[in-house]
């Protein structure tokens, strides 16, 4: 019985290690929400083209024979790499830390589009040397939001009025014209963990 096949874009958010000549990875696709995949990696039909690194944006054929609860790649090609990331640990932290929430965060169907819009925009300013800290802090402000927490009602007004005001600036200044300093924008991002931890069913990890 042929395999169901599926053409779709998507952002490779986790790459497993390899096992039984298979590398494993996680992506986001703005049509069809979280995917596993499976890629050869040895063979007659292994790919040629070489591994999808995190981060990127690919164009994927994909087949399943378990109605779509893993994919096996068929052709996949890379679209854009934003392997800037890679430079600064504390961006590939970041980088990583949001694309873990992500995978572990399945959203709606109407959400997908959001979600991997979101990811992208993320990754390509990262990728572009913003400011990791505030860039990550306004991502996972942005994804709460867009899950529908009531995070400007609640946990922004929570907050004591000089981290009101910081928070403010953080999410309404581009990141280039920021000038928080990275203790502030901790206390702030810490600020926001504590609130999804405590009233939201967003896992953080």
């Amino acid at each position: 019985m042929p395999g169901q096949p599926l053409h779709t874009e998507a952002i490779v958010l986790l790459r497993q290690p390899a096992a039984d000549r298979f590398q494993q990875y996680t992506v986001l696709s703005g049509e069809h929400g979280l995917l596993r995949c499976l890629r050869r990696l040895s063979g007659r039909a292994a790919p040629a083209a070489p591994p999808l690194d995190l981060f990127d944006e690919v164009e994927l054929d994909l087949t399943s024979s378990n109605q779509g609860r893993t994919w096996f790649v068929q052709e996949a090609r890379v679209t854009a790499r934003p392997g800037a990331i890679g430079r600064s640990y504390e961006t590939l932290n970041l980088a990583s830390r949001f694309a873990a929430i992500l995978a572990r965060n399945p959203v709606s169907a109407e959400g997908r589009m959001r979600a991997a819009e979101l990811a992208r925009q993320t990754f390509r300013a990262l990728a572009a040397g913003a400011r990791p800290d505030i860039v990550f802090f306004k991502a996972l402000y942005c994804f709460a939001r867009d899950e529908g927490y009531p995070v400007k009602q609640e946990w922004w007004q929570g907050l004591p009025a000089a981290d009101r005001a910081a928070a403010a600036a953080l999410l309404n200044q581009p990141v280039s014209a920021q000038t928080a300093g990275a203790a502030a924008v901790a206390q702030i991002t810490r600020h926001l963990e504590d609130y999804l931890r405590g009233h939201t069913e967003i896992l953080l990890e």
